[in-house]
Protein backbone atom coordinates (compact mmCIF):
# COMPACT_ATOMS: atom_id res chain seq x y z
CA UNK A 1 0.00 0.00 0.00
CA UNK A 2 2.08 2.63 -1.43
CA UNK A 3 1.51 6.70 -1.97
CA UNK A 4 1.58 6.70 -5.90
CA UNK A 5 1.27 10.08 -5.92
CA UNK A 6 3.99 10.98 -3.53
CA UNK A 7 6.20 8.95 -5.44
CA UNK A 8 4.59 10.98 -8.72
CA UNK A 9 5.22 14.81 -7.30
CA UNK A 10 9.21 13.48 -6.85
CA UNK A 11 9.97 12.82 -10.55
CA UNK A 12 11.49 14.94 -13.09
CA UNK A 13 9.89 14.32 -16.43
CA UNK A 14 11.17 14.42 -19.72
CA UNK A 15 9.02 14.24 -22.75
CA UNK A 16 11.11 13.15 -25.78
CA UNK A 17 10.21 14.13 -29.35
CA UNK A 18 8.30 10.38 -30.06
CA UNK A 19 6.32 10.98 -27.08
CA UNK A 20 8.10 8.53 -25.34
CA UNK A 21 8.24 10.08 -21.41
CA UNK A 22 10.97 9.15 -19.02
CA UNK A 23 11.25 9.85 -15.11
CA UNK A 24 13.77 10.54 -13.00
CA UNK A 25 13.50 9.77 -9.38
CA UNK A 26 16.74 11.64 -8.86
CA UNK A 27 18.59 15.28 -9.53
CA UNK A 28 20.71 15.53 -12.30
CA UNK A 29 21.97 17.99 -15.05
CA UNK A 30 20.87 19.01 -18.25
CA UNK A 31 24.28 18.40 -19.60
CA UNK A 32 23.78 14.59 -18.56
CA UNK A 33 20.37 14.42 -20.14
CA UNK A 34 21.83 16.31 -23.34
CA UNK A 35 24.46 13.43 -23.22
CA UNK A 36 22.61 10.60 -23.05
CA UNK A 37 20.14 12.06 -26.53
CA UNK A 38 22.70 13.72 -28.45
CA UNK A 39 21.68 16.75 -30.85
CA UNK A 40 18.66 17.63 -28.12
CA UNK A 41 18.69 20.42 -26.10
CA UNK A 42 16.67 20.42 -23.00
CA UNK A 43 13.92 23.20 -21.90
CA UNK A 44 11.37 23.90 -18.93
CA UNK A 45 7.73 23.65 -19.86
CA UNK A 46 5.99 25.70 -18.07
CA UNK A 47 2.21 26.42 -18.36
CA UNK A 48 -0.13 29.90 -17.84
CA UNK A 49 -3.72 29.94 -17.52
CA UNK A 50 -4.71 33.80 -18.25
CA UNK A 51 -8.03 34.32 -16.31
CA UNK A 52 -9.21 37.23 -19.27
CA UNK A 53 -10.94 36.54 -22.02
CA UNK A 54 -7.91 37.22 -24.49
CA UNK A 55 -9.25 34.50 -27.32
CA UNK A 56 -12.90 36.12 -28.05
CA UNK A 57 -14.40 32.62 -26.87
CA UNK A 58 -15.07 34.06 -23.56
CA UNK A 59 -12.66 31.08 -22.17
CA UNK A 60 -9.28 30.99 -20.31
CA UNK A 61 -6.58 31.02 -22.37
CA UNK A 62 -3.69 28.52 -22.03
CA UNK A 63 -0.38 29.33 -22.93
CA UNK A 64 2.76 26.82 -22.88
CA UNK A 65 6.29 28.56 -22.52
CA UNK A 66 9.68 26.87 -22.52
CA UNK A 67 12.38 28.38 -21.33
CA UNK A 68 15.98 26.65 -22.82
CA UNK A 69 18.62 25.69 -19.97
CA UNK A 70 22.09 25.60 -19.84
CA UNK A 71 23.82 22.34 -19.56
CA UNK A 72 24.78 23.46 -16.03
CA UNK A 73 21.58 23.30 -14.55
CA UNK A 74 20.03 20.94 -12.83
CA UNK A 75 16.52 19.22 -13.18
CA UNK A 76 14.17 19.66 -10.43
CA UNK A 77 11.75 17.26 -8.94
CA UNK A 78 8.38 18.08 -9.96
CA UNK A 79 8.86 19.59 -12.90
CA UNK A 80 8.57 18.95 -16.61
CA UNK A 81 10.57 19.07 -19.49
CA UNK A 82 10.62 18.58 -23.09
CA UNK A 83 13.48 17.82 -25.10
CA UNK A 84 13.99 19.65 -28.18
CA UNK A 85 15.91 20.16 -31.70
CA UNK A 86 18.59 23.08 -32.65
CA UNK A 87 16.32 23.72 -35.58
CA UNK A 88 13.59 24.33 -32.99
CA UNK A 89 15.65 26.53 -31.01
CA UNK A 90 16.88 28.26 -33.75
CA UNK A 91 12.86 28.83 -35.23
CA UNK A 92 11.89 29.65 -32.17
CA UNK A 93 14.95 32.48 -31.73
CA UNK A 94 13.90 33.85 -35.15
CA UNK A 95 10.20 34.17 -34.64
CA UNK A 96 10.84 36.20 -31.05
CA UNK A 97 13.39 38.47 -33.26
CA UNK A 98 10.89 38.86 -35.96
CA UNK A 99 7.77 39.71 -33.38
CA UNK A 100 10.23 41.98 -31.61
CA UNK A 101 11.20 43.63 -35.17
CA UNK A 102 7.55 44.41 -35.55
CA UNK A 103 6.54 45.61 -32.09
CA UNK A 104 9.53 48.39 -32.97
CA UNK A 105 8.22 49.45 -36.58
CA UNK A 106 4.72 49.58 -34.77
CA UNK A 107 6.18 51.76 -32.33
CA UNK A 108 8.02 53.82 -34.81
CA UNK A 109 4.84 53.97 -37.18
CA UNK A 110 2.97 55.35 -34.14
CA UNK A 111 5.45 58.09 -33.28
CA UNK A 112 5.61 59.35 -36.70
CA UNK A 113 2.20 59.05 -36.88
CA UNK A 114 1.95 61.34 -33.54
CA UNK A 115 4.48 63.71 -34.73
CA UNK A 116 2.99 64.39 -37.92
CA UNK A 117 -0.39 65.20 -36.18
CA UNK A 118 1.14 67.66 -33.58
CA UNK A 119 2.90 69.55 -36.70
CA UNK A 120 -0.32 69.57 -38.39
CA UNK A 121 -1.74 71.29 -35.59
CA UNK A 122 1.34 73.57 -35.37
CA UNK A 123 0.69 74.42 -39.01
CA UNK A 124 -3.08 75.32 -38.66
CA UNK A 125 -2.18 77.51 -35.87
CA UNK A 126 0.45 79.73 -37.75
CA UNK A 127 1.27 80.93 -41.14
CA UNK A 128 0.60 78.11 -43.99
CA UNK A 129 3.69 76.20 -45.00
CA UNK A 130 4.55 76.77 -48.81
CA UNK A 131 3.06 74.14 -50.79
CA UNK A 132 6.88 73.25 -51.83
CA UNK A 133 8.07 72.56 -48.79
CA UNK A 134 5.34 70.06 -47.88
CA UNK A 135 6.21 68.12 -51.34
CA UNK A 136 10.26 67.55 -50.12
CA UNK A 137 9.23 66.26 -46.85
CA UNK A 138 7.01 64.03 -48.22
CA UNK A 139 9.66 62.87 -50.79
CA UNK A 140 12.37 62.83 -48.11
CA UNK A 141 9.82 60.84 -45.75
CA UNK A 142 9.23 57.99 -48.89
CA UNK A 143 12.72 58.30 -49.64
CA UNK A 144 13.63 57.35 -45.70
CA UNK A 145 10.53 55.02 -45.84
CA UNK A 146 12.05 52.99 -49.25
CA UNK A 147 15.57 52.97 -47.38
CA UNK A 148 13.94 50.94 -44.11
CA UNK A 149 12.08 48.11 -46.22
CA UNK A 150 14.61 47.57 -49.01
CA UNK A 151 16.46 43.96 -48.06
CA UNK A 152 19.80 44.01 -46.27
CA UNK A 153 22.92 43.13 -47.99
CA UNK A 154 24.87 40.09 -46.57
CA UNK A 155 27.41 41.86 -45.28
CA UNK A 156 25.39 44.36 -43.99
CA UNK A 157 24.06 41.35 -41.71
CA UNK A 158 27.41 39.88 -41.43
CA UNK A 159 28.77 42.95 -39.25
CA UNK A 160 25.91 42.77 -37.24
CA UNK A 161 27.63 40.05 -34.96
CA UNK A 162 26.76 36.40 -34.63
CA UNK A 163 23.90 35.40 -32.69
CA UNK A 164 24.22 33.07 -29.55
CA UNK A 165 23.97 29.40 -30.93
CA UNK A 166 24.23 26.34 -28.64
CA UNK A 167 26.24 23.77 -29.54
CA UNK A 168 27.14 19.78 -28.20
CA UNK A 169 30.20 17.94 -29.13
CA UNK A 170 29.67 14.80 -30.99
CA UNK A 171 29.99 11.48 -28.29
CA UNK A 172 31.15 8.49 -29.31
CA UNK A 173 29.86 5.05 -28.54
CA UNK A 174 32.21 2.03 -27.50
CA UNK A 175 30.60 -1.36 -28.56
CA UNK A 176 31.68 -4.05 -26.05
Amino acid sequence: MGNCQASEAATAVIQHPGGRVERLYWPTSAAAVMKSNPGYYVALVTLYVSEEKQDGSGGNVRITRVRLLKPKDMLLLGQVYRLITSQEVTKALNQRKHEKLKKTQAELIRKQQQGEQQQRRNDQGCDAVPQETQEVSEDAHQATKQERDRPKSSTQTATRGRHWRPSLGSISEVVS
